[in-house]
């Protein structure tokens, strides 16, 4: 009898060199350089290059695209209410079947994918609010480029590093729900758009893509950092959770969450929302410490995101969507990385139904 392990846990299924999650000493390499180092020095685009090449260039440049007309036809016929993580899978599958996607998938591939959703996304969101979309702008690069058709005018340098800071941080996480769904769809040989789709639908499910938003609803009930404390002793007396605390793989300080409130610290002028998040923070793991010296309930990456995306002006219906475009470069990466040394995955169920019988006559 072959070991059972509910939900895959503790199997190992693939082998890679993208990134390397360490839990129990709260670190995250991306082909084993520190997310710290590479939000610090580098860009989104650096990043996504360096997970899909194993290059390091610093300056290399990825810009929104350009919506094909069959893609702004679906998403014109989309009803406002449709959530924008079904617009944007909608979306790369039809933009996956305006193109000639040969295998193996390529980088040149995962590039065009991954400057094209950005722009698929800002399309949508405006299109549900009465507005026109807007073109890119070839000379923006890619995070300034999405706020900029987001929104209808270019955020200011300190807005577009924080959402460059949370894209690096978002871009890989190891073999995660969404990425191992990308992988399983481009082992059949499928395309890159429909793995990419795939693994859309994979984060939209709340146990993967939905915690940033909840952490935005904690922070509004707190509401002012003079209130932090007792709210937090409140909630934990009712016996709630503190969203954005306790990771299942980090028993440390999430990395990731390091790394986007050294950037949130860093801004001249910090939206209140950013000031809020970081004041709580610190009464939340005082507090934490305190009732719960047995365990590590650190912070965790959701946090910050949520307090970065709520920062930068985005609704909170927008937080999955916006994180699947960060992780296009990770999901991605592992397509090239599976197609490399491809074999279809394909594991075995137990069965555990009636023995051999005959119908009832």
């Amino acid at each position: 009898m072959r070991p059972y392990s509910p939900g895959l846990e503790g199997v190992i299924a693939a082998e890679t060199a993208l990134g390397f999650v360490d839990g129990a000493n709260g670190r995250l390499l991306y082909r084993g350089y520190p997310i710290g180092q590479l939000v610090e020095h580098g860009t989104y685009s650096a990043v996504a290059e360096l997970l899909w090449t194993g290059e390091w260039r610093p300056d290399a440049r990825l810009t929104t695209a350009p919506i094909p007309g069959p893609v702004m036809t679906a998403l014109r016929a989309l009803p406002p209410t449709a959530k924008p993580m079904d617009a944007l899978r909608t979306a790369v599958s039809v933009w996956g079947a305006t193109q000639v996607l040969e295998w193996p998938p390529t980088p040149e591939q995962a590039r065009a994918v991954t400057s094209f959703s950005p722009s698929a996304l800002a399309a949508f969101a405006r299109l549900r609010r009465g507005l026109e979309p807007i073109e890119p702008d070839p000379a923006l690069d890619l995070v300034t480029g999405f706020l900029t058709q987001l929104n209808g005018e270019r955020p200011d340098p300190a807005t577009a590093r924080a959402l460059d800071a949370y894209f690096i941080v978002g871009a890989e996480h190891g073999l995660n729900a969404s990425t191992f769904t990308a992988r399983v769809i481009i082992s059949t040989r499928s395309d890159i758009a429909s793995a990419v789709s795939g693994a859309i639908g994979a984060m939209k499910g709340p146990l993967h893509g939905g915690a940033p938003s909840e952490v935005v609803e904690q922070l509004h009930r707190v509401g002012t950092p003079e209130h932090a404390e007792q709210w937090v002793r409140e909630a934990l007396d009712r016996g709630e959770r503190l969203m954005g605390f306790g990771h299942r793989v980090y028993r440390a300080y999430d990395p990731r969450a390091a790394a986007l409130r050294k950037v949130a610290e860093s801004m001249e002028h910090k939206p209140d929302w950013l000031d809020l998040a970081i004041k709580v923070e610190d009464v939340a793991l005082r507090v934490l410490a305190e009732r719960h010296p047995e365990r590590p309930l650190k912070t965790n990456v959701e946090y910050y995101a949520a307090a970065v995306l709520q920062g930068v002006g985005l609704t909170p219906d927008l937080f999955p969507a916006t994180f699947a475009l960060a992780r296009h470069a990770g999901w991605t990466a592992h397509v090239l990385e599976q197609v490399a040394a491809n074999k279809l995955i394909r594991p075995d169920a137990r069965y555990v139904g009636p023995a051999e019988r005959d119908l009832p006559v």
